[in-house]
């Protein structure tokens, strides 16, 4: 039984779609580029905002951090417009606490974008959320260094530690930082592609993780 779990949140805490796909196509607009579908925006996504960017753009972009500006603007004022918990991730978080289960964020989303919306939506409910900060040296996921800085600040064991995410990138980040891996089927990503790419343990609801979960 994991008395850790640590969670990826675009896709697995926090539909954050709607939000993410409008900040991308003003950004795009800003610079006069093809502006990019939903599902265009869910395929692009897993791998950091400036990667997202670069795919959204298809790197015809003459001024990539006048776009990467217009992105973090735009986002940083709009990313509660649309986002939204899951169905049941609220019970899910809010059960993990009342068994003492230690719950976290670890996100490849900006972290300024993580912290705001872990606070919005998660009051009190997670011990920690970190999201991506290469400027400060640490490295993206799949890299597993905010993976195990968060484990070292929680005092938690490997053997005892779940990440849960719905990507491919969540996968081989669990892989790399040597933790097991749950992987959810209502995020971004097909069941069937995250199985060709190494997944071995589904759930269909949030609260299907509580099975797994258990207090010290």
């Amino acid at each position: 039984m994991y008395t850790t779990v640590i969670f990826d949140l675009d896709g697995t805490l926090l539909d954050t779609l709607d939000d993410l796909t409008a900040a991308v196509n003003h950004a795009l607009t800003c610079f006069s580029l093809p502006t990019r579908t939903r599902e265009e925006v869910r395929s692009f996504v897993g791998n950091g905002i400036v990667n997202l960017m670069k795919r959204a753009s298809a790197e015809k972009c003459p001024d990539f951090e006048g776009m990467m500006t217009a992105f973090r603007t735009f986002y940083g004022a709009h990313c509660k417009d649309k986002t939204k918990p899951y169905a049941g991730v609220l019970e899910l978080l809010q059960t993990l606490k009342s068994r003492g289960v230690l719950a976290a964020v670890v996100s490849n989303k900006a972290d300024f974008a993580v912290k705001t919306l872990a606070k919005e939506y998660f009051p009190d409910l997670l011990c920690e959320a970190v999201g991506e900060n290469e400027a400060m040296g640490v490295r993206r996921k799949p890299a597993p260094d905010s993976l195990l800085a968060v484990m070292k600040n929680l005092n938690a064991s490997k053997e005892t530690t779940v990440y849960v995410g719905d990507s491919e990138v969540d996968i081989q980040t669990a892989k790399n930082a040597e933790v097991d891996c749950i992987s959810v089927v209502w995020g971004f990503k097909e069941k069937e592609f995250l199985q060709k790419n190494g997944g071995k343990v589904f759930v269909e609801t949030p609260l299907d993780i509580l099975q797994f979960c258990g207090g010290k």
